[in-house]
């Protein structure tokens, strides 16, 4: 607590849950609040992959559909709803909100979701079949954010070795 803050009467400031995790969550009124906020913290990661390099395309969008329909078990119409909002918060607040997200997922998860998350965002980056130099880059922000090391991170991506842009061999 500062010292402002005790001459004030104040408490400690409550960290304020990022704007896009409130917009998909206020969407998932069937869930318990921070059962919500998880989900909403996951598929909003998604969405940062999914638009690392700006363009978003039906494939990526399929594969984060069916992420998160089978790793937040939520029926497939609901999947596709969160994702379309996700994708929409992830492109208006991208700037402001993708580390405060992040931030938020951790806070929610064990490890073993967000080596979960991690495997989901690789296969969202690689569902068009190429991982992009943006994406992969992304991986590995979102990767350290989340608190794993770069060891751990390049371990992740190797698993889809065959669709990384920087091991494929150039456009023609």
């Amino acid at each position: 607590m500062s010292i402002i803050s005790r001459l004030l009467g104040r408490g400690p400031a409550e960290r304020e849950e990022p704007a896009s995790v409130r917009a998909i969550a206020a969407k998932l009124e069937g869930l318990p609040p921070e059962r919500a906020r998880f989900v909403a913290a996951f598929a909003y990661v998604l969405a940062r992959i999914a638009h690392a390099d700006l363009h978003v395309d039906d494939d990526e969008i399929r594969a984060m559909e069916r992420t998160i329909a089978e790793r937040a078990s939520l029926p497939d119409g609901e999947a596709a709803l969160v994702a379309e909002i996700a994708l929409a918060q992830a492109e208006a607040l991208g700037a402001t909100d993708n580390y405060l997200v992040v931030r938020e997922f951790r806070s929610l998860s064990e490890r073993t979701s967000r080596l979960e998350l991690m495997r989901g965002v690789c296969a969202v980056a690689a569902a068009d079949d190429r991982i992009s130099t943006a994406e992969s880059s992304e991986i590995h922000k979102v990767g350290e954010e989340l608190g794993f090391t770069r060891q751990e991170v390049n371990a992740l991506r190797l698993e889809w070795r065959d669709q990384l842009a920087e091991l494929k061999t150039p456009y023609r």
